[in-house]
């Protein structure tokens, strides 16, 4: 059969069944009220379904848009210890990019997607054992890894995980995990030669035992 035949087929039989349908209606001439009735409710069904599909259509286009304008690119300073310009709450899409203002320490910018169930702050969080935190965490990796050497700006910024943007709504845990006083050569050597794994290097607590770390809700 000729697909474009069975098209045009189907899209005739549409208006043609309509049009039999109102020479039926059209020829009980023992009741013209009904056929009025019948007229009229018609032609309301076909009006109410023509608004419904445009203003879903309406709908949909606006939230597109709007989700589109919130999302941006927001820059974020690293210091010694914590984290400046990065708001509690940003749309899904916006790209974050970090420069670090530290004249010694190598930074990092770690989010981590929060179960939807977890209530605890991020705070609580980061005080757990390892063994505790990847329990809440999981074995996923992190949604955004970005590493910067003392001193440099956003275009030598090192993405470790992730292309620098958040999409995933939800609740994100941030914090540097790098150890005070970490050589930053050494760490990225070390950052190199180990892949996934986590560099291991000298040095002392992590960063975010100084209060390198925030809550981000990505919406």
């Amino acid at each position: 059969m000729d697909v474009r035949m069975f098209r045009w087929g189907r899209a005739a039989l549409i208006p043609l069944a309509v049009t039999g349908a109102l020479l039926v209606a059209c020829s009980d001439e023992d009741d013209p009220e009904a056929t009025s009735e019948a007229t009229a409710s018609a032609e309301a069904t076909a009006t109410e379904e023509a608004t419904t599909a445009a203003t879903e259509t309406a709908t949909a286009t606006a939230t597109e848009t709007a989700t589109e304008a919130a999302a941006e690119t927001i820059e974020v300073t690293a210091i010694d210890y914590g984290y400046e310009g990065l708001p509690e709450t940003i749309a899904a899409g916006t790209t974050v990019t970090m420069v670090n203002s530290s004249d010694t320490e190598v930074h990092e910018l770690v989010a981590v997607l929060l179960p939807e169930d977890e209530t605890r702050s991020v705070e609580e969080l980061l005080a757990l054992s390892e063994e505790e935190q990847a329990a809440v965490m999981g074995d996923a990796p992190p949604a955004l890894v970005l590493v910067a050497m003392p001193g440099t700006g956003v275009d030598e910024n090192i993405l470790a995980v992730g292309d620098g943007t958040l999409t995933q709504p939800g609740r994100y845990l941030v914090a540097c995990f790098i150890p005070v006083g970490a050589d930053p050569v050494a760490f990225m050597e070390a950052a190199a030669a180990g892949g996934d794994e986590a560099p291991e290097v000298e040095g002392g607590a992590p960063h975010f035992t100084e209060g390198m770390f925030a809550e981000v809700t990505v919406e």
